[in-house]
C-alpha cells in the first residue's frame, strides 16, 4: 500500500498511529457528502485515527459514524479549537471546507495539508453570465481528489448515514395506510427558491397516488397540515401523513430509509436518501445540477425548467424570486412515471 513520505519520516522517528484530520463545519448535505472521504482514509490507510472538525450543531449527523475516531466541534472561539487540535499532532490536514477559519487553522497546525477547489469564480460566472465551465464532475468526486495525496481511491461505495437504535422510527409510529409502503416527501429546504410554492405541491403529491410522508422542519409544518388537510377532503389513493416538525434529523432518515422513493428539493435530505441508495426524483429550482451536487451514485431523476434563461439565480438561493416570476418552480413539470 501506498504510505506517504511525512508519514515513513515520522514513524521511524516516533511510531505512532497516523492522524489525519479532516475539515468540514457545515451544512447537512456538505458534511453528508465528506462521508466517503472519511471511509476511504480509515479502511485504505494502514492504522489510521480519523479525526474530523464541524459544528456541534451538525454533530447528529457525524456521532454514529464508524470510520471517526474523534470527533472536535468549533463552538464560540477558533483558537480554543485550535488549541484543542494542536494537541493532537496531526499528521495532515484534509480540508473540505476552504474558509478563512480553515485557512487559520492549517496555518496554526503547521503540517502537511491539502484542500478541495471551491471553483467559486466558475460558479460565479454561471450565475451572473450563465457561462458553464464547471467540470463534469460531482463534488464528492473533488472531495476525494483532495485526499489523493495519501494514497487513496474511491471504493465507489457511495454516501454513508449511520443512526443510531434511538432515532430508528419503527413502523408502528407510521399510520396503517403507510406500514406496507409509502412515499417521502422532503419539503423542506433553507431557502424558499429552492422549494416548490404550495399549489405545486399539491399537484405534485395528486399525481404521485400513493401513501406520502411529508418530512421538514417546523417552518414546513403549517404546509404540511394544509396539504393533509387537501387530501383528506378529496378522498383518493393519495393519503398524507405530515411528519415535519415530529422527528429530529436522525428520525427523519430513519423515514427516509423506510421508504419505497424520495421526492425531494435540492436539500441535505437528498444527500441523506442518496446514502441509503434509495431512488430519488430531485426538484431544482433556482439552483442546478451543473453545480455538482445530484443524487450520488443511486438512481435518481432531476426535474427543473430549462425552457428559462434565469438559471441558476444563485448557488445557494433567496427568500423570493429576484424576477418575481419564480418560473424555476411554478412552470417546472412532473413528467415522472412510477411503477407500482
Amino acid at each position: 500500500m501506498y504510505f506517504p513520505e511525512v508519514f515513513i519520516k515520522r514513524q521511524i522517528k516516533n511510531p505512532h498511529k497516523v492522524k489525519v484530520l479532516v475539515l468540514r463545519f457545515s451544512s447537512i448535505g456538505d458534511i453528508v457528502l465528506t462521508t466517503p472521504v472519511i471511509r476511504v482514509l480509515k479502511t485504505q490507510l494502514d492504522d489510521a485515527e480519523i479525526h474530523y472538525a464541524t459544528k456541534p450543531q451538525f454533530k447528529s449527523i457525524v456521532e454514529n459514524n464508524p470510520y471517526l475516531d474523534r470527533i472536535h466541534y468549533l463552538g464560540e472561539s477558533l483558537p480554543q479549537l485550535i488549541k484543542e487540535l494542536r494537541q493532537e499532532r496531526f499528521d495532515y490536514v484534509i480540508d473540505l471546507h476552504c474558509n478563512l477559519r480553515t485557512w487559520l487553522i492549517k496555518l496554526a497546525l503547521g503540517v502537511k495539508s491539502s484542500s478541495f477547489k471551491k471553483l467559486n469564480f466558475k460558479k460565479w460566472l454561471l450565475v451572473n453570465f450563465k457561462i458553464n465551465q464547471l467540470p463534469k464532475q460531482h463534488i464528492v468526486d473533488r472531495y476525494l481528489n483532495a485526499a489523493k495525496k495519501l494514497g487513496i481511491k474511491n471504493d465507489a461505495l457511495g454516501l454513508d448515514y449511520f443512526i443510531s437504535d434511538a432515532d430508528e422510527v419503527p413502523l408502528a409510529w407510521l399510520p396503517s395506510s403507510h406500514r406496507h409502503g409509502f412515499v417521502a416527501y422532503a419539503m423542506g429546504a433553507q431557502h424558499n427558491t429552492k422549494k416548490l410554492p404550495f399549489n405545486k405541491m399539491i399537484e405534485l403529491c395528486s399525481k404521485v397516488e400513493r401513501p406520502i410522508v411529508l418530512l421538514g422542519g417546523e417552518r414546513e409544518v403549517p404546509d404540511g397540515e394544509k396539504i393533509k388537510l387537501h387530501f383528506e377532503k378529496k378522498p383518493g389513493r393519495t393519503i398524507i401523513f405530515n411528519a415535519c416538525g415530529k422527528y429530529n434529523l436522525n428520525q427523519s432518515a430513519s423515514v427516509l430509509k423506510k421508504s419505497q422513493l424520495v421526492f425531494t428539493h435540492d436539500t441535505g435530505l437528498m444527500h441523506i436518501a442518496s446514502a441509503f441508495k434509495k431512488e430519488v426524483i430531485s426538484i431544482w429550482g433556482n439552483t442546478v445540477p451543473d453545480f455538482g451536487m445530484t443524487p450520488y451514485r443511486t438512481r435518481f431523476t432531476v426535474l427543473e425548467n430549462n425552457k428559462i434563461g434565469c438559471r441558476p439565480c444563485s448557488k445557494i438561493g433567496f427568500d423570493k424570486c429576484p424576477k418575481g416570476h419564480f418560473k424555476c418552480m411554478n412552470d417546472v413539470l412532473f413528467d415522472f412515471v412510477l411503477y407500482s
